[in-house]
């Protein structure tokens, strides 16, 4: 899990958007990119300004699919065209 914190209110209402419809979010932190469903998002209530804890599960980076061969192009009626 990857937690960090947060006062961009923009920021905050886009993850708590992406947690309500199950949708992945991406986050830059530093040079690294991270991106996963939004597990929590929690106020600060101490805080001035106003600050949000926000919880990400990092899900697995994609493969890229296997490139299989072309098929052949075959057109079964073909002959009825002439």
């Amino acid at each position: 899990m990857f937690t960090f914190e947060t006062a961009d209110q923009k920021e905050v209402r886009r993850f708590r958007i992406a947690q309500f419809n199950g949708r992945t979010a991406t986050v830059k932190s530093g040079d690294s990119t991270i991106t996963g469903l939004v597990r929590s998002v929690q106020e600060k209530e101490s805080s001035i300004p106003p600050r949000w804890m926000i919880t990400i599960i990092p899900s697995p980076p994609k493969t890229k699919p296997i490139a299989l061969r072309p098929t052949p192009r075959v057109r079964p009626f073909a002959e009825d065209y002439y």
